[in-house]
Protein backbone atom coordinates (compact mmCIF):
# COMPACT_ATOMS: atom_id res chain seq x y z
CA UNK A 1 0.00 0.00 0.00
CA UNK A 2 3.13 2.71 0.81
CA UNK A 3 4.00 1.90 -2.61
CA UNK A 4 0.92 2.63 -4.07
CA UNK A 5 0.54 5.82 -2.15
CA UNK A 6 4.01 6.95 -2.94
CA UNK A 7 3.40 6.76 -7.28
CA UNK A 8 0.35 8.33 -6.65
CA UNK A 9 1.67 11.70 -4.32
CA UNK A 10 4.51 11.52 -6.86
CA UNK A 11 2.04 11.67 -10.15
CA UNK A 12 -0.21 13.92 -8.31
CA UNK A 13 2.93 16.40 -6.96
CA UNK A 14 3.92 16.15 -10.38
CA UNK A 15 1.02 17.51 -12.02
CA UNK A 16 -0.17 19.69 -9.31
CA UNK A 17 3.40 21.63 -9.77
CA UNK A 18 2.86 21.82 -13.80
CA UNK A 19 1.39 25.20 -15.40
CA UNK A 20 -1.63 23.65 -16.70
CA UNK A 21 -2.30 22.44 -13.63
CA UNK A 22 -2.70 25.83 -12.39
CA UNK A 23 -4.46 27.16 -15.80
CA UNK A 24 -7.33 24.43 -14.51
CA UNK A 25 -7.71 25.89 -11.82
CA UNK A 26 -7.87 29.99 -12.97
CA UNK A 27 -10.45 28.63 -15.33
CA UNK A 28 -12.43 26.81 -12.74
CA UNK A 29 -12.21 29.91 -10.25
CA UNK A 30 -13.43 31.77 -13.21
CA UNK A 31 -16.56 29.95 -13.88
CA UNK A 32 -17.56 30.06 -10.88
CA UNK A 33 -17.06 33.90 -10.59
CA UNK A 34 -18.91 34.11 -13.77
CA UNK A 35 -21.94 31.96 -12.26
CA UNK A 36 -22.48 34.38 -9.79
CA UNK A 37 -25.01 36.20 -11.50
CA UNK A 38 -26.72 32.92 -12.81
CA UNK A 39 -27.39 31.88 -9.31
CA UNK A 40 -27.45 35.65 -7.43
CA UNK A 41 -24.62 35.45 -5.52
CA UNK A 42 -26.36 33.19 -3.52
CA UNK A 43 -25.16 31.27 0.14
CA UNK A 44 -24.79 28.05 -2.10
CA UNK A 45 -22.88 29.43 -4.91
CA UNK A 46 -20.31 30.67 -2.19
CA UNK A 47 -20.75 27.30 -0.37
CA UNK A 48 -19.37 25.53 -3.57
CA UNK A 49 -15.98 27.09 -3.90
CA UNK A 50 -15.32 27.21 -0.23
CA UNK A 51 -16.08 23.61 0.28
CA UNK A 52 -14.23 22.41 -2.92
CA UNK A 53 -11.71 24.57 -2.19
CA UNK A 54 -10.80 23.30 1.39
CA UNK A 55 -11.18 19.80 0.50
CA UNK A 56 -8.63 20.45 -1.92
CA UNK A 57 -6.28 22.08 0.52
CA UNK A 58 -6.99 19.80 2.66
CA UNK A 59 -6.10 16.65 0.52
CA UNK A 60 -2.96 18.42 -0.82
CA UNK A 61 -1.35 18.98 2.33
CA UNK A 62 -0.97 15.28 2.99
CA UNK A 63 0.18 14.59 -0.71
CA UNK A 64 2.95 17.43 -0.86
CA UNK A 65 4.14 16.36 2.45
CA UNK A 66 4.60 12.68 1.67
CA UNK A 67 6.45 14.16 -1.21
CA UNK A 68 8.58 16.11 1.18
CA UNK A 69 9.23 13.81 3.81
CA UNK A 70 10.79 11.04 1.10
CA UNK A 71 12.78 14.21 -0.56
CA UNK A 72 14.30 14.83 2.82
CA UNK A 73 14.76 11.97 3.83
CA UNK A 74 16.83 11.08 0.77
CA UNK A 75 18.90 14.23 0.57
CA UNK A 76 19.97 13.24 4.08
CA UNK A 77 20.77 9.40 3.16
CA UNK A 78 23.05 10.77 0.09
CA UNK A 79 24.73 13.88 2.58
CA UNK A 80 25.48 11.09 4.94
CA UNK A 81 26.98 8.72 2.26
CA UNK A 82 28.80 11.59 1.40
CA UNK A 83 29.64 12.43 5.02
CA UNK A 84 30.97 9.04 5.34
CA UNK A 85 33.01 8.18 2.62
CA UNK A 86 34.33 11.50 2.69
CA UNK A 87 36.76 13.46 5.09
CA UNK A 88 34.12 14.80 7.08
CA UNK A 89 33.69 13.82 10.64
CA UNK A 90 31.46 11.12 10.67
CA UNK A 91 29.47 12.88 13.79
CA UNK A 92 27.37 14.71 11.61
CA UNK A 93 25.89 11.10 10.26
CA UNK A 94 22.33 11.47 11.36
CA UNK A 95 21.92 14.81 13.17
CA UNK A 96 18.49 15.63 11.39
CA UNK A 97 17.41 13.10 14.48
CA UNK A 98 18.76 15.30 17.29
CA UNK A 99 17.20 17.90 18.96
CA UNK A 100 16.94 21.47 18.51
CA UNK A 101 19.45 21.72 21.33
CA UNK A 102 21.49 19.33 20.02
CA UNK A 103 21.62 20.94 16.26
CA UNK A 104 22.40 24.27 17.70
CA UNK A 105 25.78 22.89 19.89
CA UNK A 106 27.10 21.14 16.87
CA UNK A 107 26.40 24.56 14.84
CA UNK A 108 28.06 25.97 17.69
CA UNK A 109 31.10 23.64 17.29
CA UNK A 110 30.95 24.44 13.33
CA UNK A 111 31.20 28.30 13.95
CA UNK A 112 34.21 27.49 16.42
CA UNK A 113 35.86 25.42 13.51
CA UNK A 114 35.35 28.10 11.51
CA UNK A 115 37.08 30.67 13.62
CA UNK A 116 39.87 28.69 14.39
CA UNK A 117 40.27 27.78 10.40
CA UNK A 118 40.13 31.62 9.99
CA UNK A 119 42.76 32.38 12.79
CA UNK A 120 45.31 29.71 11.10
CA UNK A 121 45.04 31.27 7.84
CA UNK A 122 45.81 34.55 8.86
CA UNK A 123 48.45 33.52 11.04
CA UNK A 124 50.05 31.46 8.12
Amino acid sequence: MEKYFSRFADAVSRWTGRPAAFALCILAVAGWAVSGPVFGFSETWQLIINTGTTIVTFLMVFLIQSTQNRDGAAVQAKLDELIRAGQAKNDFIGIEHLTETEVAEFREMCLRAKERSAKQAVAA
